[in-house]
């Protein structure tokens, strides 16, 4: 990795790659599905998607990585919270351990509160997401749908108080194919 990394908007043109930069992220990954690159496809296409907040990492002329953060509300009876999940953070094999996916992070999450939005949720790796501010989502009563180690499920506040009073349930939009 010779050239500078820049951390830009995704563009319709970028669609084809970035879709093979997912694919390639998650290929070894022993967790995975194999599908999350059809999850950005889905998302792309729902209420959920906000293109703001869909960036790739560009160096040395193409594509190494890509984040996406999507909308997912937070349910605890009548009371219904809108917070961002990340989901997900790709990059290409080649370039990874080269902090292309922390500076994706930090900038999604820069963007993220300039947009106005004050927590960001995430099902990931628990040695990972802890240095850019996750904790475990149950500190804040926030609970996921899914079966997944407590340490895995993450939430950050991206301002103070940006969790207060938000507990209960996820509920992931329909392009998550979770129901």
């Amino acid at each position: 990795m010779d050239g500078v990394i820049m951390i830009r908007q995704e563009t319709e043109e970028d669609f084809r790659q970035v879709q093979e930069v997912v694919r390639l992220a998650f290929q070894g990954v022993e967790e995975s599905d194999r599908t999350e690159h059809l999850l950005v496809e889905r998302l792309r296409r729902s209420d959920a998607y906000i293109p703001q907040l869909s960036l790739v990492a560009e160096t040395d002329g193409k594509i190494a990585g890509h984040v996406l953060l999507s909308e997912v509300k937070v349910v605890s009876g009548s009371d219904v919270h809108t917070v961002l999940s990340v989901a997900p953070l790709s990059v290409l094999p080649a370039y990874q351990r080269k902090g292309i996916g922390g500076m994706l992070l930090r900038e999604a999450h820069k963007r993220a509160l300039e947009l106005g939005y004050g927590a960001v949720l995430l099902l990931g790796h628990e040695d990972y997401y802890p240095r850019f501010g996750y904790g475990r989502a149950s500190m804040f009563g926030i609970r996921f749908p899914f079966d997944a180690p407590d340490a895995c499920c993450m939430a950050m506040e991206l301002k103070a108080g940006g969790l207060d009073g938000i507990h209960g349930m996820v509920h992931y939009p329909d392009a998550f194919g979770m129901e």
